[in-house]
């Protein structure tokens, strides 16, 4: 059995998917660009920005699933320029308390509305759902 997530307070999913998936224990979180949850739009900023802006869309649909960023058990991170992959640590690690969750990093030629990055995540909830 699965359930699909939905929170205001991350952007609409932009096709046919669902913010996340709560199934068997675990949270799916579809891959997040720094879309403003408001507009729909990529923000303008900084890169600092704008992975604190995918962070903080991973933290909101976390939230209305009933969980937190310390449930997070893998990260995948896609960054169209892997140049920027200290500026992305920097900002990733303030967003969580205890061990880091496991994590991939790739490059890529190109993203969702030509984004700069996008992360996915999976979350372990147990027994909370």
């Amino acid at each position: 059995m699965k359930e699909a997530v939905f929170t205001d307070k991350a952007p609409k999913p932009v096709g046919p998917y669902s913010q996340a998936i709560i199934a068997g224990g675990f949270i799916f979180v579809s891959g997040q660009i720094p879309l403003d949850p408001a507009s729909g739009k990529l923000i303008e900023g900084s890169f600092e920005e704008k992975v604190k802006r995918v962070m903080d869309n991973i933290k909101a649909i976390l939230e209305a699933a009933g969980a937190s960023m310390d449930d997070i058990v893998k990260v995948t991170v896609y960054l169209k320029d892997i140049k920027l992959f200290a500026e992305f640590n920097r900002v990733y690690a303030e967003y969580f308390k205890g061990p880091p969750p496991a994590r991939v990093v790739v490059e890529v030629s190109n993203l969702p509305l030509n984004a700069d990055l996008e992360v996915e995540a999976i979350a372990y909830i147990g027994g909370k759902e």
